[in-house]
């Protein structure tokens, strides 16, 4: 697997991804019980965005910019991005501390930005406790160097779709589960649907959370067919974030989170957080944001 989220950290799909989990941990942590956040493609936790210009032969153009750069220096911003913001600056602050970084803090963005196993360690309670599995053992290693410091936090070297048979049911019997696989190997899909399914069986009330991207070879409407065939699917939605239309030359034009058994009252918020990014990270005329639900809560 070739695949480096260090090339891609920051952009308009991390920006929603990151916003969407801290909106949906706090949700959770509405009700005082711990939960447990699991993570099933967690990758290395920090990025230092100087090293995403640097492709893997040649120079390449930073996509950070077009994402959280463009909320950096808003004051405008709803209260669900501006938590994500600081979130950000926090662990921008810390990673420039421990890097020895010069200079403060840039008015044009972060010079670290965090993975979502660290903004989500950063939000642990002491009732609540996250484990991280990440495949490639690189990654693993970087990952588990970023969180050596995080309490009630494991990091795992492991498949992720193996974890949800062998971490579920937890203690807990709550849940936040992030599967937010590379989305290069050829029967991906069906791998999520199948730990899908087995991840409900285990635990019928946990919120399962699904990145996935919006290009011309993904097959989301295949992907929607398969979901809905799963027996007694608790009430999901979809919030989507497309910076252009279909038709707009885009390699990647959208992206998506599928949202199992959601907090209550999570879909009004994150609808309005979709609408309103669209217009701020749009890159093409069709740029459209917001909640869709596939099986409707009662």
């Amino acid at each position: 697997m070739n695949y480096r989220h260090r090339f891609h950290a920051g952009n308009f799909a991390d920006v929603l991804k990151h916003a969407v989990l801290l909106r949906l941990l706090s949700g959770l942590q509405a009700k005082e019980k711990g939960i447990l956040y699991l993570d099933t493609h967690a990758g290395r936790g920090g990025y230092d965005l100087a090293a995403s210009a640097e492709g893997s032969s040649r120079p390449r153009a930073p996509e950070w910019p077009a994402g959280i750069g463009r909320l950096w220096g808003r004051t405008d911003l709803p209260p669900e991005l501006a938590d994500y913001v600081e979130a950000v600056r926090a662990f921008d602050a810390d990673a420039r501390a421990r890097a020895g970084a010069a200079g403060g803090e840039s008015a044009e963005g972060p010079r670290f930005y965090p993975g979502s196993p660290r903004l989500a360690a950063a939000r642990l309670r002491a009732q609540d406790r996250a484990l991280c599995c990440e495949a490639q053992p690189e990654e693993s290693a970087a990952l588990a160097d970023e969180l050596g410091r995080a309490r009630r936090v494991s990091v795992q070297t492991m498949d992720g779709y193996t974890a949800l048979r062998a971490m579920l049911p937890p203690p807990e019997r709550r849940a936040l589960v992030l599967i937010d696989p590379p989305f290069e190997a050829q029967d991906e899909w069906s791998r999520i649907v199948e730990g899908l399914a087995e991840g409900l069986r285990r635990l019928p009330g946990g919120t399962f959370a699904v990145w996935y991207p919006l290009t011309a070879r993904a097959r989301v409407d295949a992907f929607y067919r398969e979901l809905l065939a799963i027996k007694q699917l608790p009430p999901c939605f979809t919030v989507e974030l497309l910076i252009g239309g279909e038709a707009a030359g885009l390699r990647l034009w959208g992206c998506g989170l599928l949202v199992i058994n959601p907090p209550w009252g999570s879909a009004a918020p994150l609808d309005a957080l979709a609408r309103w990014l669209a217009p701020v990270l749009a890159q093409a005329p069709g740029a459209a944001g917001g909640v869709h639900w596939l099986v409707q809560d009662k």
